[in-house]
């Protein structure tokens, strides 16, 4: 009872202490089992006593709850008799023992902390028979018989790679260990403990706990011993079986982002490039475009972000890009005028004050089509929207070319203008005021009628006299120079009066 009582103290605290966040997973693994402890001889004598044995495992898991495998070791079995009896010639033996078998081990909870097991087996005895008192030495050589091994135990998992198990086993041999046969077999009890060290990975284990078993890692390419094995911050299995992403790719979606990162941090979906499916990857939408990548129009003006950035080069974070009193959507899919140009036609007025406060067209420069660009009008205070308030016959301003203002003229002998040249200036004021970009040049002539200088001295003052009227009317002094040349370049004959009325003109030269 006492050896009984020490194993089940054995027992309990092996199975006090076990490491509950593993449960014994064995299959397709090979063990190497190491284990030590008491047995007790059965046999013709008739006083037990205790020796130490040892034991060696090699195991194989099958399935589940079954193990296949070698055992081997050594067994010091002792017996006393007392009081000799006649028949007996020596009082005391002792054996030396090596057993060797092939045992089956079935676990009866296979999977839990803590798991139940018997085991049954055959083999051989190779045992050397020794006396430790009296005179009789039956045998000092090896000698061999059967050996047949039963017994229960416990087995828990310390670490995933080590196991303490506790068993109580019965080995049944032939009658003749003691050198006596007489009524039953001789056999021994035994009560063992040791540590088993599991070698290798079965195929069922999930040895890095990433919820793939060793054997989906290996047909999937993963590393069973790293949950994370392309380094993304999501678990093989959550990529597996979760997500859908590649666990061998920590850019799924090749979007530029990595799979963990659009999981935990930006809430996209890892295994899409372009969740939103505004036409931008992802990744560009974080770090170039700076939009929302689950909001397809992020500024909320009608228009997907990928259109905005890849067809119409407006900012898919502003609704107005030019800042023009326009959203995008309205100039491109109503208005049809350009949302990157604050003035889309030239004509001096911003796009949105066209469409909201002059209801003129903002893509075409002079709404009423009466040669007068519409700020033109808008500034001089006429309708852009009545070509009858434009002056008729516009001039045409290019550079290289020259303009004659017919209808300019001045009082016999001086700079002072007529007032029926006012017609004609206001042409000349409106086409420089809608082409502010042109700089000219004011050139005034006179007939042969008197000396050159004088000539020169007239033509000059009545070119400045232009120039004059037409500062005054708001064209920049800087785009016109005023120079006379007296009566050179005449383009008709001078002896005639209708000729020297021709000779005496101003012209526009066009410099720019």
């Amino acid at each position: 009872m006492k050896f009984l009582s020490t194993f089940l103290v054995v027992l309990l605290l092996v199975s006090a202490f076990p490491d509950t966040t593993v449960a014994q997973k064995t299959v397709g693994k090979w063990s190497l089992g190491l284990r030590g402890g008491i047995n007790t001889l059965f046999n013709d004598f008739n006083k037990r006593k205790i020796g130490p044995g040892a034991e060696l495992n090699l195991r194989y898991g099958i399935s589940p709850g079954f193990l296949f495998g070698f055992s081997g070791g050594y067994e010091e079995l002792k017996a006393k008799q007392e009081p000799p009896l006649g028949f007996l010639t020596y009082d005391y033996v002792k054996l030396h023992s090596v057993p060797i078998s092939l045992n089956a081990w079935f676990h009866l909870a296979p999977g839990s902390v803590v798991s139940p097991y018997i085991y049954l087996g055959g083999g051989l005895l190779f045992y050397q028979r020794r006396e430790g008192s009296g005179n009789f030495l039956p045998d000092d050589n090896f000698q061999t018989s059967y050996v047949i091994p039963m017994g229960i135990g416990l087995e828990t998992f310390t670490s995933k790679k080590v196991s303490v198990s506790v068993d109580l086993g019965y080995r049944v041999s032939d009658d003749k260990l003691d050198a006596y046969e007489y009524e039953n077999s001789d056999s021994y009890l035994s009560a063992k403990f040791g540590m088993n060290f599991y070698l290798g990975s079965g195929s069922q284990d999930d040895d890095d706990e990433d919820g793939l078993t060793n054997g989906e890692e290996l047909r999937l390419g993963t590393n069973p011993e790293a949950p994370d094995t392309d380094g993304d911050r999501l678990k093989d299995g959550e990529e597996t079986k979760r997500y859908l992403t590649n666990p061998l790719n920590s850019d799924t979606d090749d979007d530029g982002i990595f799979d963990g990162d659009e999981v935990f941090r930006d809430k996209t979906d890892p295994a899409k490039s372009d969740t939103d499916g505004d036409g931008l990857l992802d990744g560009d939408e974080l770090r170039k475009s700076m939009t929302d990548p689950l909001k397809p129009d992020t500024d909320g003006d009608g228009l997907v972000d990928g259109d905005e950035v890849l067809k119409h080069s407006t900012d898919p974070l502003k609704v107005d890009t030019d800042g023009d009193g326009l959203s995008d959507f309205d100039e491109i899919k109503k208005l049809y005028s350009n949302p990157g140009m604050v003035d889309t036609d030239g004509d001096g007025l911003m796009d949105g004050d066209e469409v909201k406060f002059h209801m003129t067209n903002p893509i075409e420069a002079d709404t009423d089509g009466g040669t007068i660009p519409d700020g033109v009008e808008v500034a001089r205070k006429t309708n852009p929207h009545d070509p009858k308030d434009d002056v008729p016959g516009g001039f045409v301003l290019e550079k290289g070319k020259s303009v004659v203002l017919q209808g300019v003229t001045f009082e016999s002998g001086s700079a002072r203008l007529r007032r029926e040249s006012e017609e004609i200036l206001e042409r000349a004021y409106n086409a420089l005021a809608a082409n502010p970009e042109v700089m000219i040049e004011i050139a005034g002539y006179t007939d042969n009628t008197g000396s050159r200088a004088v000539n020169d001295r007239l033509s000059k003052k009545r070119a400045e006299a232009v120039k004059t009227w037409l500062v005054r009317r708001g064209i920049g002094s800087r785009r016109m120079t005023a120079v006379g040349f007296g009566m050179s370049d005449p383009i008709a004959p001078n002896d005639a009066p209708e000729g020297r009325a021709e000779n005496r003109r101003i012209e526009f030269h066009v410099l720019k």
